[in-house]
């Protein structure tokens, strides 16, 4: 695997996403909860640019009629078709079989490097 700079720690935010591109893959850089990962910007359901959508949370389970909002700034929804994704894992929130593509990412000093097979 080939090591890439992507950003500067500094230029990546809770709330919004660096989208980079490497080696024409783009690839949303996130920072959540003090750690950094990166998905491809790539919608598995049909092929949206997934890291454009928000970060936001998301309804939690609850009972009939009582809407409990919830995991603020770890989930992110999709623009075209509102298909959610837990920013931690890339897993779709409804069927976890579906997932985003991630991509190692490491922090050295104040900039951060992905890792592809390219």
């Amino acid at each position: 695997m080939k090591k890439y700079e992507v950003a500067n720690i500094k230029e990546i935010h809770n709330k919004k996403p660096k989208i980079v591109e490497v080696k024409g893959i783009e690839i949303g850089i996130y920072l959540v909860d003090g750690e950094y990962y990166a998905w491809r910007n790539y919608c598995p359901h049909a092929a949206a640019p997934v890291c454009q959508g928000v970060v936001c949370g998301t309804r939690l389970p609850s009972m009939v009629y009582n809407y409990e909002y919830g995991r603020d700034q770890e989930i992110l929804r999709c623009p075209w078709h509102g298909w959610e994704f837990d920013l931690k894992t890339g897993q779709h929130l409804v069927d976890p079989n579906v997932r985003l593509r991630n991509f190692p990412i490491e922090q050295d000093g104040e900039k951060l490097y992905v890792f592809l097979n390219r």
